[in-house]
Parts: C-alpha cells; sequence; structure tokens
C-alpha cells in the first residue's frame, strides 16, 4: 500500500505502508541506534513524535515479549528505509510489521532516511505526518494545522493511574525506591531490582507529601516525553522533596532537578536520540558511551543553591550530569538502563544504591 510522508516545511516523500492503514501526526526525529527498534518503539519517552531510524535495515531479528519497556507501543508513528520481511532469531515471537499492525501503529518504508535525517539536522526536527489516505495537498494541511510538540503535556498521556510495585525476582528487597513515572522504562525497575531494590510507580502528580509517606530508602525521576516548561508542578514536587531523601534523576528527571534548582531547558535543534554519545564526568575525567533519549537541555548558568554540573556531552557541551554539593541529589541526562546497551553507565544505579545505604 502507497503511503506518504510530509513534513511542516512541505517536504513530501512517497514510500511503502509499513503497519496500520491511517493517518498519524507527531514531531519527527531520528535515532542512530543500530539496535534496539522494539525499546524505541516502547519508550514512552517517544509518545508524540514520529521516529526515523537511520540504520536501513530494521525487524532483521524481530520482536519478543520480553524486550518490551512499558505495556504498549508508545510513538506516534515509524519510518525506515527497509523493514525485514521474516525475522531471524530464536527469541523472535513475531515480526515487526506484524507488531505495528497489532498496535495499530502507522509507518513507512521505502523512504530515503539518510535524506530525510540530513535535512532534520540542518533545519531542525519539526511537526509531520505519515497516511495511507488523502492527497499530498490534504496531509500538508493537515500538518501545518497540528498543535506544536511543545504545546501538549505528554507526561499526563503516559504516567501509570495508580501506584504499583515491581520486586527483585529472587530473595527479600534491601532498599525500597519511590520512582515518580514521568514516563518510566521497565528496565530502570529490572536495573534497580537486580541491586536489590524494591520500586513503588507512582503517578507523576503524586503530592511530595504522600511521597515521603511512603518512607522509601530512596527517590528516583524517570525519563519521560515532553517539553520540560509544562512541567511546572513536578518542578515544584522536587523542590520539596529536595534534601528529604537520597535523589536520583534520569533524561526528564535531569531536566526537573535543574528546574527544580533555578535552571531552566532549552530546546535541542535535532536532540540527542541514539547509543553513540559520549559523555564525560567532570569529576573523574572518565568517559562514557551512552543511549539518548532526548530533545532538550538544561541551561548551566542558571543553577544555584548547590547544584553544579557534573558531566557533559563530547559532542556538543551540554549538560549530561547534575550533582548537589552537599545534598544526597544527583541526575543524568542519558540512559543507564539502556537496553540493548551500551551498559557503561550502569554504575549510576549502584552510586545511588550506596547513596541510600548511607543515608539510612
Amino acid at each position: 500500500m502507497r503511503a506518504l510522508l510530509a513534513l511542516r516545511d512541505g517536504t513530501v516523500v512517497e514510500g511503502q505502508s509499513l503497519g496500520a492503514a491511517g493517518t498519524a501526526i507527531g514531531e519527527v526525529v531520528f535515532n542512530t541506534g543500530m539496535t534496539g527498534y522494539q525499546e524505541i518503539l516502547s519508550d514512552p519517552s517517544y509518545a508524540g513524535q514520529i521516529v526515523t531510524l537511520t540504520y536501513p535495515l530494521i525487524g532483521n531479528y524481530g520482536v519478543t515479549t520480553e524486550d518490551f519497556e512499558s505495556s504498549k507501543i508508545q510513538v506516534a508513528g515509524f519510518v525506515v528505509r527497509e523493514a525485514a520481511e521474516l525475522p531471524s532469531n530464536w527469541r523472535a515471537e513475531t515480526g515487526l510489521k506484524q507488531l505495528l499492525r497489532e498496535h495499530r501503529v502507522v509507518g513507512i518504508e521505502g523512504v530515503d532516511t539518510r535524506a530525510l535525517t540530513k535535512r532534520l539536522r540542518v533545519s531542525g526536527v519539526m511537526m509531520g505526518a505519515i497516511t495511507t489516505e488523502g492527497s499530498r495537498e490534504d496531509l500538508l494541511t493537515a500538518v501545518r494545522n497540528a498543535p506544536g510538540y511543545s504545546s501538549i503535556d505528554f507526561v499526563k498521556r503516559v504516567t501509570t493511574s495508580e501506584p504499583y510495585e515491581w520486586r527483585p525476582a529472587v530473595g527479600e528487597p534491601r532498599l525500597r525506591v519511590a520512582l515518580l513515572d514521568c514516563g518510566v522504562k521497565r528496565n530502570i525497575m529490572r536495573s534497580l531490582a537486580a541491586l536489590g531494590c524494591a520500586t513503588i510507580v507512582i503517578p507523576c502528580d503524586t503530592p511530595a507529601e504522600k511521597i515521603l509517606d511512603l518512607n522509601p530508602d530512596g527517590i528516583a525521576l524517570s525519563p519521560g516525553p515532553g517539553d520540560p516548561a509544562l512541567l511546572g508542578y513536578i518542578v515544584e514536587t522536587v523542590r520539596r522533596l529536595a534534601g528529604k531523601k537520597p535523589m536520583m534523576g534520569i533524561c526528564l528527571g535531569n531536566q526537573l532537578i535543574g528546574c527544580a534548582f533555578g535552571s531552566r531547558t532549552f530546546k535541542l535543534k535535532f536532540g540527542h536520540r541514539g547509543g553513540n554519545h559520549p559523555v564525560k564526568d567532570l569529576n573523574t575525567g572518565r568517559v562514557v558511551i551512552t543511549s539518548q533519549n532526548h530533545g532538550y537541555a538544561v541551561d548551566p548558568d542558571r543553577l544555584h543553591d548547590g547544584m553544579e554540573v557534573s558531566q557533559i556531552n563530547l559532542n556538543d557541551g551540554t549538560v549530561e550530569g547534575l550533582r548537589h554539593r552537599e545534598l544526597p541529589i544527583f541526575s543524568i541526562q542519558y540512559h543507564p538502563e539502556a537496553s540493548p546497551g551500551p551498559n557503561d553507565s550502569r554504575l549510576y544505579f549502584e552510586d545511588f544504591v550506596q547513596m541510600m545505604e548511607s543515608g539510612r
């Protein structure tokens, strides 16, 4: 089936339908990862976005239930150069095309993803749409009339409606973590469970007092989608929690901590999305290769009240980590839980556990 992809700047490309029939509208972004398409598709941080994968062949190892990062496919749409017809992997339960159809996700293949990525790098990410129906003119009109990505609180759309607990598979947990769900990935809870932590996942709008009533050993702020400028209600919660319990922020959590300590965020031209971003720890000099997925960054010049930059991105110098000089608070802009990897930064979960044990 024929499909069209349109960008807000007037670009229209033709390809073949991948997944469900219909129309999808969202912010068009690109990810440079060579693997991990299932984790990307099910990552709540991609809510509201049409994701383009730069690697040319996608779907060759299939899909397995164990690798989902949430309960459903989260992306608004999907763009690839070529989708594998048949997966080749002993773990595969189904194929990429079947997955997209089952979850009613609209996608397109047969697109020159190198040219599309170059356009997004030069012009910046922008709203776009995929359709299997209608004309080019109708599609462009729909894109230009759609609300901007930064105008919607996507965190409210992906957060859990009720608290739930995630415990280690073996043995009694040593520590309890309260995790504010702004769009959490399951591998965060898996990583904490591997270190002996039970995680209580709570809705994003839970007041600070109710979080403290749980009496956790530590508090984690999850990744999530959208513009942090719309999340003042969570920033206020972080302010009220600061110093009460050890705290770790991941990705959006890093931005929320920065905002709670006087900073603000700004939108990156085309974001950081992929498993190949080098980050330097300013305290140790250590460089790790990280998996990232974010379109906003913290302004380092506005931090105050003891908060300082602890890590930077070696590609563009943006803030990749924060640490408080006195309080047990730190955050990172990337994903230490990255699945399928890289795993260089898993050690920061261990730092969080040590911080909680010291705070007991």
